[in-house]
């Protein structure tokens, strides 16, 4: 499996990389959205991409817009990790084309759940 972590902060995409890579994935990293475009572009194409909301040049939304209208990037799974929690940009997200959103601060264990309602995690590490 592949993932491309989308977060402005080194820190946090260290984090989230890290905790993919316990999980089996192959990561790559990217510190706004526009670099992520430019990954794929480049010919990565991730199973997953997390990806933050508040990030300089591109942020999370119009990064989630602009996979969602490719099509060669139809297979990408999106899950927001981020820390905006209110309701209106969980829908937001949800209705631009993410599959799932998370809430920072969060916990490997949380983040293996949602991997898991996605399908996105062998069966031996769901249990």
């Amino acid at each position: 499996m592949r993932a491309l972590v989308i977060d402005d902060s080194r820190a946090m995409r260290r984090i989230v990389g890290s905790i993919l890579e316990d999980f089996g994935y192959e990561t790559r990293q990217a510190g706004d959205g526009q670099q992520a475009l430019d990954v794929l572009e480049e010919g990565y194409l991730p199973d997953l991409a997390c990806v933050d909301w508040n990030m300089p040049v591109m942020d999370g939304l119009q990064f989630v817009s602009a996979v969602r209208s490719n099509p060669a990037y139809r297979q990408v799974t999106l899950m927001m990790v981020t820390t905006e929690s209110e309701t209106n940009r969980i829908v937001r997200a949800l209705a631009a084309g993410a599959h799932e959103y998370m809430i920072k601060p969060f916990t490997a264990d949380a983040m293996r759940d949602k991997l898991a309602l996605l399908g996105l995690l062998p069966v031996e590490m769901c249990l």
